[in-house]
């Protein structure tokens, strides 16, 4: 979505009288990732485009001396100019940057030579043309080098821990996928690489479940404290003597925090509060809300906390925002409300965001929307604010009241934990003993009140305890008065609903603390004046008059506090209980008091009383839900009252305790700056208490600088021209209390206002000059200055035609050779380490205007005149357009006759025309810098027919008895004059005449008639024509039909719906359609189905057109899920009533037992040992069934593929082996019931033969025949043995036995005299093996033949083993030729060759050729690689003896090119030479051969 930005206007120049108009800058995304477009011009001309990139530079992380390398692939028509620029400097070395274009590929390259550290950067490539840019950054990361191994060890773990870094072990990764909603999970996923989403989600569960932990839990996590157990004890105490710096940094921000809250601790106090409050319990108490905010604009999220903390984390896509150019983080003086403003939001600002207040957050969403108004696309609006619905509350409102009530509980607080202090270090070691429990003293580690159990009566006597803060842990009825957002009271000082605290205490800043304060600590005599001295409600210390109660400087009446002997001396005394009863009586006439909040605590004083006067008569004085007593006795043996804490007198009398002076706000920092006024405020609850300023201890004088005063109750200081010795602490002091603040003044740049007014001036020049930007300013050293031009940093370039000079106080810009362009913003930084600063001007570039854009349109060509508009030129330059010059020339002449000038309206009537001639006309645009190129005109003709072309078709919008309301639109062509009006016909259905509506002399001017012109009943269609001044126009094509009626009743609900047919992905609907009842519901025209699955709450329509029938068959729907059907009915008058089904339809058949169809499945499989095994059973059932394979009972090993679909399951075994014989099972099984089939499945190979055979003739006429075994017999138990005989008188084999399981066999019917020879074949499922001879039985009787003595003829024995006579030859090839090797021998009987490589037999590898010709054995290998390198072996063998003969092939790396030679003319290295060779060799084998033939 592109994005529009626009220079503001420049003021109207008194001196030129005219307005100055900017072109829109429009920046938009590339479809390239990372790719920013800037467009120049709004509109681009047809077949032109702006710059782009089709691939981006990869960013190249190279060792040190190497070369980098860039590249990119742009486009734009026309050609873009390539750039590169990098951030931290210049690329002006040509030495070392080296930029060029590789024709071959289209790319453009940036190669840095040699690079070093000092190239690591980030680099930016512009591709620019005459219409926008594009721009595209990388970066280079250069590897240094090193000699040191370690270095590299150390390198390798910080590559692996960065690359980590990106996933995982991020932990901007957890941070936001916690903060994020669960729809946005996969996204944050994929922005971090992170593929395993499932673990993700596991392990985002449970840190959900260790963040609410860690939040509700009722013992805090101390990261560098132990948690120890007490066998004694029921509680659990944290052992925090050993505290790591991050608790102890903690600490120091909550002491910090509590400091600045208006409650005027001491650090002592500070730090016994931060032992009681924890960042756990801020809360929320008005959340960030969603936001919706337009391009351009800023957006401002804002949240008010229970309690003032100083600081929140604001966390946004994926990581912290921190205080800078795009992001403000403000905070209120009293830190409460905290403030995050984004400024000029984008569309990539569109995401999450989340405030962060200790281990609560609250998130929301900023939507951006892109600018919807094309009007206003690409001005630069001026930028606004924009706050959630939320933020309309006053926040300040809600601060104030929530400031209020933290305080009043920080001082609750305050005193429970303090009261809890006194009493560990004075009851330390000591066990109060009660009726129904014990509470027991503090752990000697701790040092504080941990672990310390009380016991209710009330109830079934449910335990509460205390942890250390004070804070009451599993008592029910508190936990029934926790509010969210505030630490209740009760929970953390353990008090009863009637308000007494469990040691009956009182609390600071209230007005009812006139209770007395126990004091639990043993002093010595000679402490007893120094023990006058108590801690007031506002937490500082103050003199008292004397021991006995008297006011203090303050004016508020204290108890005085009193040693141990003292006290015990009065309790042994005892007082009259008339006396006791008496001061009870005076307490509750003694008016109601006022707590810190205002609130009247009368009820409570009167309780107290009635609990006096109890304690008189020797009653109980707890409440009486809280019954915890000791039973005690005075020193003279009496049994005394029994009460909770061990007393041995009367209970004193209250004194009300007067809370003085206070301060109602306190101190807050202030950050000021040098040279200008800052001001410290405070108020306190008296106007006529006076104060004391001070600054780092130092009280402050009213003088030049420093200015005191006093309004009411607000005290102000202000200083008035501040300067750096003014940094420091502020504190003001009134009446023993005191507020502090700090004052940081700090020295930003800055620059005058009227310097800022002239900058901001714009500045106007002509193209082609210069253009000088100066600024002066003042501020702390050192300050960077940076200028940049449209949001892009100008660098002191000479190719940017940019100069920047720089000095302490001021830097100035100057821009050479500007061109239009460069029209834009203009802006100057300056920033130092107290802040920042911008400044923004304009620069504007004059220029004569582009032509006025075409093509010409013709709005009117009659005999009379022709007129003609078109569009204002692209770019007007800079100036408005002031006038347009019109040329005209008649066609088929040379001249052009000037028209004349027109004022600045793209328009243009030309009256002096000839009827039938035809005129091209030149239109230039004029402003106060030149005149424009000319934009020429097609060729228009003068009083040509040119008739409308024909309308849309009519729609219906309303239809009645006597009345059919139609409407149209304008034809799209309208011949190049005004429509003069509309003519309407209508046609009744099944005629073919239409009918004329309205004549031609009462045209309709409008686009909508109602025809009036009709029957009731009757289905009519419309159409329509236009005229203009040519005549009458094509007709539109025709309306739907539509009846003149009234309008229809919507019909009545659809009736007996029901679902006929379901299967996994569809169903089937019928249904009844609804009765037609007169003047109640009409009859339905058709019917729409509507579908809903169970999960989803939107009903969508399964028919886009109307269905006549009742029945409908809903198709693609999801297996096993369940669906909501209903039918709608419908007609002209509109939709009824939605019928639904009663239940939800499951997509399923209807269910069937399990059942196979395939009837020639086998039951018996015999397989060859390494084939593959397949099993394919096909079945019926519903619902989809659970399918599990087994063999020989046992579900099948992993070596199994198991392949389910719908009506089918295959085993599948790839290379089976005999161990993979066995029975085979299916067993299918769902709902209805289960089936089961099996196959027995035997893997075996072809037998072995059988051992050697024996023959045994022990019983004359037969002979027994005994083998030994085939080995394969113990692996095949259905391997037999078949037994052939072989008769001398026969020349045939007969099977004399088989299928014999065992290893002899006696044959019958020997005949004497006879020769037999006997077989033993063993037999499997797969095959016969090679059979195992017996020896020769019995003899056969000779016949005497006649003899005839011829002399005979000795033959010569030829007979001779193997030799090679012509051996292998040593063979070097080229790779990848052919190699062809031989050699030849001799031998009689003819010799069995076996060709070895690395004694590899290779007689039956089909790479190699071995051809055995007439003793001549040659092997040849087609294409020669590394694999065939290695010693060749050829061995020849007969009867008689082996021969062996060997070679070495070695193949040559590089293939050899023909080489030409003077003496010998061309000479071959390849394969023809080699072809020729041997087949030369292969001739001289041959006759070698046939010589030791003949000799023979």
């Amino acid at each position: 979505m592109p994005y529009y930005s626009t220079p503001s206007v420049p003021p109207r120049d008194n001196r030129h009288k005219k307005q100055w108009v900017i072109p829109a800058v429009i920046r938009r995304r590339s479809k390239t990732a990372g790719v920013i477009i800037t467009q120049y011009v709004v509109n681009i001309p047809e077949g032109k485009s702006t710059p782009d990139f089709e691939s981006k530079p990869i960013p190249v992380s190279i060792k040190e001396g190497q070369v980098a390398t860039f590249k990119v692939a742009v486009k734009g028509d026309p050609k873009p100019e390539v750039s590169w620029r990098r951030a931290k400097g210049p690329i002006t070395d040509k030495d070392k940057f080296q930029s060029k274009y590789d024709e071959s590929t289209g790319e453009h390259v940036l190669e840095i030579i040699k690079v070093s550290g000092e190239e690591t950067d980030t680099y930016k490539c512009y591709a620019a043309n005459e219409y926008g840019k594009a721009v595209c950054t990388t970066t280079l990361n250069v590897i240094e080098a090193s000699k040191n191994p370690s270095d590299f060890r150390k390198l390798l773990r910080r590559s692996k821990v960065e690359e980590k870094a990106g996933g995982e072990t991020d932990k901007r990764f957890w941070d936001a996928m916690l903060n994020a909603d669960k729809k946005d999970h996969e996204r944050i996923c994929a922005e971090f690489g992170v593929a395993d989403l499932n673990s993700i989600l596991k392990k985002l569960d449970e840190k959900k479940k260790e963040r609410a932990k860690n939040k509700d839990g009722a013992i805090p996590y101390d990261e560098d404290g132990t948690e120890t157990h007490s066998p004694t004890r029921g509680g659990r105490t944290n052992n925090s003597n050993i505290r790591g710096p991050m608790m102890q940094k903690v600490d120091e921000e909550v002491k910090l925090l509590l400091l600045n809250t208006g409650l005027n601790l001491t650090e002592e106090e500070a730090a016994l509060l931060s032992t009681g409050f924890k960042l756990s319990d801020v809360d929320f108490v008005i959340k960030i809300q969603e936001l919706k905010v337009l391009e351009r604009e800023d957006a401002l999220f804002a949240c008010v906390l229970t309690h003032p903390l100083p600081k929140v984390t604001w966390m946004g896509k994926g990581g912290t925002l921190e205080d800078g150019e795009k992001y403000s983080v403000t905070v209120s003086d009293h830190k409460l409300i905290h403030r995050l403003l984004i400024k000029d939001c984008n569309l990539l600002d569109k995401g999450i965001y989340s405030a962060v207040a200790g281990i609560t957050s609250c998130s929301a969403w900023l939507v951006v929307q892109a600018e919807s108004d094309p009007a206003s696309a690409g001005l630069k609006r001026a930028r606004k604010a924009t706050l959630a619905s939320g933020a309309l509350i006053d926040l300040e409102k809600v601060a104030k009241e929530q400031q209020i009530k933290s305080r009043g509980e920080m001082e609750k607080i305050l005193a429970a934990v303090k009261a809890k202090h006194r009493e560990g270090r004075a009851e330390e070691g000591k066990s109060i003993s009660g009726r129904d429990g014990a509470v027991t003293g503090p752990d000697e580690n701790s040092g504080a009140k941990t672990g310390a159990k009380i016991k209710k009566s009330k109830g079934k006597g449910s335990e509460a305890k205390l942890d250390a803060s004070g804070r009451l842990i599993g008592d029910p009825e508190s936990k029934r008065r926790i509010r969210s957002g505030q630490m209740d009271f009760d929970k953390v000082t353990g008090t009863n609903e009637e308000g007494y605290s469990e040691d009956d205490e009182d609390f600071p800043g209230s007005a009812n603390n006139s209770r007395n304060r126990k004091q639990g600590q043993e002093t010595e005599d000679e402490e007893t004046e120094s023990s006058c001295r108590d801690v007031d409600d506002g937490t500082s210390h103050t003199d008292m008059a004397d021991c006995d109660g008297n006011k203090d400087s303050s004016g508020t009446v204290r108890r005085p506090r009193r040693t141990k002997k003292a006290q015990r001396k009065r309790r042994t005394s005892g007082r009259d209980p008339n006396e006791a009863a008496a001061s009870g009586d005076e307490e509750s006439d003694g008016g109601e008091s006022e707590d810190s909040t205002g609130q009247l605590k009368s009820s409570r004083r009167s309780k107290r009383s009635q609990r006096l006067q109890k304690a008189v008569n020797g009653e109980s004085t707890c409440p009486e839900d809280y019954s915890e007593y000791d039973e005690t006795e005075d020193k003279s043996g009496e049994p005394a009252t029994r009460s909770r804490r061990k007393r041995q007198g009367p209970l004193t009398e209250d004194v009300v305790i007067d809370p003085g002076v206070h301060f109602i706000c306190g101190l807050s920092d202030v950050s000021a700056v040098i040279n200008e006024s800052a001001e410290l405020a405070c108020k306190l609850s008296s106007e006529d208490c006076e104060g004391a300023w001070f600054r780092d201890g130092k009280k402050i004088s009213p003088d030049d600088n420093f200015s005191a005063s006093k309004d009411g109750a607000i005290h102000k200081l202000v200083i008035i021209r501040c300067e750096e010795e003014h940094s420091g602490k502020y504190r003001f002091e009134a009446d023993g209390r005191k507020t502090e603040a700090m004052v940081n003044v700090k020295d930003p740049p800055r620059c005058d206002r009227a310097d800022v007014t002239a900058f901001a001036e714009p500045v106007t020049v002509k193209v082609g000059h210069g253009a000088i930007f100066k600024l002066r300013f003042v501020g702390h050293e050192p300050v960077k200055i940076k200028w940049y031009r449209e949001e892009e940093e100008l660098l002191d370039d000479d190719n940017n035609n940019a100069k920047i000079e720089k000095s302490a106080s001021h830097s100035r810009l100057l821009l050479s050779r500007c061109q239009r362009k460069d029209t834009g913003e203009i802006k100057i930084k300056l920033k130092n380490e107290h802040g920042f600063t911008e400044a923004i001007s304009q620069l504007i570039v004059l220029d004569k205007p582009t032509p006025p854009l075409g093509p010409a349109e013709v709005t009117e060509s009659s005999a009379i005149c022709i007129e003609f508009k078109w569009r204002p030129p692209k770019d007007d330059g800079g100036s408005p357009v002031v006038n347009y010059t019109i040329e005209r020339q008649q066609v088929g002449r040379n001249t052009w006759k000037k028209m004349g000038e027109i004022p600045g309206v793209p328009s243009y009537r030309d009256t002096d025309v000839d009827h039938g001639r035809k005129y091209c006309y030149r239109v230039r645009a004029v402003t106060a810098e030149g005149t424009s190129e000319a934009m020429e005109t097609d060729d228009m003709q003068a009083g040509t027919l040119a008739f409308p072309g024909p309308p849309a078709a009519p729609k219906v919008v309303s239809a009645y008895d006597d009345c059919v309301n139609i409407s149209w639109t304008s034809p799209n062509k309208t011949g190049g004059s005004r429509i003069l009006g509309y003519i309407i016909e209508r046609r009744k259905k099944g005629s073919n005449l239409w009918t004329v509506v309205n004549a031609m002399d009462e045209l309709i001017k409008e686009k909508k008639y109602a025809v009036k012109d009709v029957v009731a009943g009757m289905e009519y269609e419309f159409r329509v024509t236009a005229i203009n001044l040519s005549g009458v126009g094509e007709f539109s094509n025709p309306s739907e039909f539509v009846f003149a009626r009234d309008p229809k009743k919507p019909p009545g609900k659809v009736t007996n719906l029901k679902v006929t047919e379901t299967s996994y992905t569809h169903l089937v609907l019928t249904w009844t359609k609804p009765e037609d009842k007169p003047e109640v519901q009409d009859e339905a025209k058709g019917y729409f189905v509507e579908i809903r699955p169970a999960e989803c709450l939107e009903w969508s329509r399964c028919n886009t057109t109307l269905i006549i029938t009742t029945s409908f068959s809903v198709k693609g729907l999801k297996s096993m899920n369940m669906y909501w059907v209903r039918v709608i009915a419908t007609n002209d008058g509109g939709d009824s009533a939605p019928e639904e089904l009663a239940n939800y339809v499951l997509a399923m058949p209807s269910p069937v037992r399990p059942k196979f169809t395939n009837h020639k499945m086998k039951s018996f499989l015999v397989v060859r040992a390494g084939n593959s095994v397949r099993i394919t059973v096909n079945f019926e059932a519903s619902p989809r069934p659970h399918i599990m394979w087994l063999k020989d009972n046992v579900p099948v090993t992993k070596r199994v593929t198991i392949s389910n679909s719908d009506g089918s399951s295959q085993l599948l075994i790839p290379s089976s082996e005999r161990s993979d014989s066995g029975i085979y099972s299916i067993l299918v099984k769902n709902l209805a019931g289960q089936e089961t089939f099996s196959t027995e499945v035997r893997v075996t190979d072809d037998p072995k033969p059988p051992g050697p055979v024996e023959l045994d003739e022990n019983v004359p006429g037969t002979v027994t025949v005994i083998w030994e075994p085939s080995p394969d017999e113990k692996r095949d138990d259905r391997l037999h043995y078949t037994v052939s005989k072989l008769d001398s008188t026969k020349r045939t084999w007969t099977t004399v036995a088989d299928k014999l399981f065992n290893n002899r066999f006696t044959v019958c019917n020997i005949m004497h005299g006879r020769e037999y020879h006997f077989r033993v074949y063993a037999k499997n499922d797969m095959g016969v093996s090679a059979p195992s001879d017996s020896p020769t039985c019995g003899k056969e009787k000779k016949k005497e033949k006649f003899a005839v003595s011829v002399p005979t003829r000795k033959d010569c024995d030829l007979r001779c083993a193997p030799t090679f006579i012509v051996p292998l030859k040593l063979h070097n090839a080229p790779k990848g030729y052919e190699c062809y090797m031989s050699c030849a021998v001799k031998g009689i009987p003819k010799p069995r060759i076996t060709w070895y490589r690395n004694h590899v037999s290779l007689n039956t590898d089909t790479n190699y050729y071995i051809s055995n010709t007439c003793g001549v054995c040659s092997m040849s290998i087609l294409r020669v690689g590394a694999k065939d390198m290695g010693e060749y072996t050829i061995a020849a063998e007969n009867g008689l003896g082996r021969a062996e003969c060997s070679t070495v092939l070695s193949v040559r790396g590089e293939r050899e090119t023909p080489r030409f030679s003077s003496e010998d003319g061309l000479t071959h290295s390849g394969p023809t030479r080699q072809k020729r060779a041997t087949a030369a060799e292969h001739k001289q084998l041959r006759a070698q051969l046939q010589t030791v033939k003949r000799r023979k």
